[in-house]
């Protein structure tokens, strides 16, 4: 009983981190006009970075040496994903992007029945069709296939390669160490990449606001609620609660953004909501089913 509950409490945890990932949509918006988007993520993951180090500086070192590996693989993942999503960017329009980067949940499954040689269990396949349906209601208008689309889809599967690896790798001990390495490698990512162009500071104030909310609200105890959720959650299940931060990212547009409200839209948040609904509330044997983890 006590392990359902925490399941719950991770599933709700992870429930807020997309909620406040979908709250910065607005925000960055802004931000990315104003400055190159691969400098905006080097601000945002070094400082996120760094203030996770110090907040807690031995976190990292009482890792050992196989969880220090995990963290640089899931941050290579994690980085790979921001930067190929990034570039898929400039080829691609937005809601194009956003409906391939949330094919993260078709591919999470399939990267853990590939790599953990694990059976996916028939509620969790069927979650992930009615998330993809909802996911495509909130963000498709048209499909094309390009150099931008064939960039955006490598990110959907450095995310689904990171839900996987972190639903493997991630342990309440060391949740907050994990995090400090994934964030600073991703941090090295941007940097590297920018570095060559541009990598100069934000501009003005606000875009600094940006920088400071996301690193610190979206990053630094974003991924460490993350972390934490995905060593209590399966990794497709994890996947699809995922799929909230569009829903997320709607609402707060409409709220704050002025965007509109389409039919089209509340029927996605739904199809969204009902795939939540089957992974967590659907047969037991599904809802519990064990996937035995990598090798260490």
């Amino acid at each position: 009983m006590s392990g359902r509950r925490t399941e719950w409490g991770a599933t709700t945890a992870l429930i807020v981190v997309c909620a406040i990932w979908g709250s910065t949509f607005v925000v960055v918006k802004d931000a990315i006009e104003r400055m190159p988007v691969m400098d905006f993520l080097a601000w945002r993951f070094v400082i996120a970075a760094v203030v996770m180090a110090a907040a807690r500086p031995r976190a990292v070192a009482a890792l050992d040496t196989a969880a220090r590996r995990h963290g640089v693989l899931l941050g290579l993942a994690l980085g790979a994903g921001y930067v190929a999503q990034t570039f898929g960017l400039q080829h691609t329009p937005a809601t194009i992007s956003g409906f391939i980067t949330g094919l993260f949940v078709v591919f999470t499954p399939l990267c853990a029945a590939v790599l953990l040689r694990s059976r996916v269990p028939a509620a969790a396949w069927l979650g992930v069709a009615v998330a993809t349906g909802g996911l495509a209601l909130l963000s498709l208008h048209g499909l094309s296939v390009g150099r931008g689309e064939a960039v955006t889809l490598l990110c959907a599967v450095a995310f689904a390669l990171h839900i996987v690896g972190l639903g493997q790798w991630s342990t309440p001990r060391d949740a907050y160490g994990l995090a400090v390495v994934q964030l600073a490698t991703v941090a090295a990512v941007c940097v590297v990449v920018s570095a060559p162009e541009t990598l100069r500071p934000p501009p003005d104030a606000k875009a600094w606001g940006a920088v400071l909310l996301t690193a610190l609200a979206a990053t630094a105890v974003g991924f460490f609620v993350q972390t934490w959720a995905q060593a209590h959650l399966q990794p497709t299940r994890a996947a699809v609660v995922m799929t909230m931060e569009p829903v997320f990212a709607g609402v707060f547009g409409v709220a704050i953004g002025g965007d509109d409200l389409s039919g089209r839209t509340v029927a996605g948040a739904l199809l969204v909501l009902a795939a939540m609904y089957l992974v967590e509330l659907g047969p037991r044997h599904s809802a519990d089913a064990t996937v035995e983890r990598l090798e260490t």
